[in-house]
């Protein structure tokens, strides 16, 4: 590197070099591709289904009640959009449900 002058701060360093093509698969922050996280998230979305339906089953099971839903609700991932909003409604519904017959007052809706 050549001699700077007194007084003069050096370029910043040429990161365009450095940089991959942004057509190519870059490498993520772990060093591996990027596709990675989309494949963990979806494997893990399908997985958090039916142990959340499964979870609210057993909130009412030890409860001594009959679930209105149980772990094979988990199937509605299976049903591309629609299917993710039939089993939220019906997970939400069923925790609504059981909170209020414990006890819990439900507030006016807007």
């Amino acid at each position: 590197m050549a001699e700077l002058p007194p007084g003069t701060t050096p370029p910043p360093p040429d990161r365009a070099a450095s940089m991959q093509s942004a057509g190519g698969m870059s490498d993520g922050p772990l060093g591996k591709p990027r596709s990675s996280g989309l494949v963990i998230t979806l494997l893990i979305s399908s997985v958090t289904m039916f142990l959340m339906a499964g979870e609210v089953e057993q909130l009412y099971r030890t409860a001594g009640k009959e679930p209105p839903i149980t772990t094979i609700w988990g199937l509605w991932f299976l049903l591309p959009i629609i299917g993710n909003f039939i089993w939220y409604f019906r997970i939400q519904g069923a925790l609504n449900a059981y909170w209020t017959s414990n006890g819990s007052i439900q507030k006016a809706r807007l």
